[in-house]
């Protein structure tokens, strides 16, 4: 059974930088487009970032967009969120997330979109400070 483990998360003053890791286990992990997504205290969970399979595209919110880096490693099965510049509205719980099995073309055009994720982690916690 897969199962995604992020970690990383913590306490941050505003301006701080934070790396969150999220590990696959199973030997599937480079098939499949990755996400990360985030939910703050009384809000819905929102998109943060994506990366396709191979690494040729990444994808972000505009709320993150020139601060946070995704990457991923599929030698070491595990996804990354680079997190520089942070604000105290970027406080909540980071998810990472696989995608359901479909073509780069359709993840293309549908990554945002929690329904295109079938499997995700169980949370890391991210506060940042002003």
């Amino acid at each position: 059974q897969v199962h995604l483990v992020e970690s990383g998360g913590g306490l941050v003053q505003a301006g701080g930088s934070l790396r969150l890791s999220c590990a696959a286990s199973g030997r599937t992990f480079s098939s499949y487009c990755m996400g990360w997504f985030r939910q703050a205290p009384g809000k819905e969970r929102e998109f943060v970032a994506a990366i396709t399979w191979s690494a040729d595209s990444t994808y972000y919110a505009d709320s993150v967009k020139g601060r946070f880096t995704i990457s991923r490693d599929n030698a070491e099965n595990t996804v990354y969120l680079q997190m520089n510049s942070l604000k105290p509205e970027d406080t909540a719980v980071y998810y990472c997330a696989r995608s359901s099995a479909m073509s780069t073309y359709v993840y293309r055009r549908n990554y945002h979109q929690l329904a295109s994720y079938d499997l995700w982690g169980q949370g890391t916690q991210v506060t940042v400070s002003s």
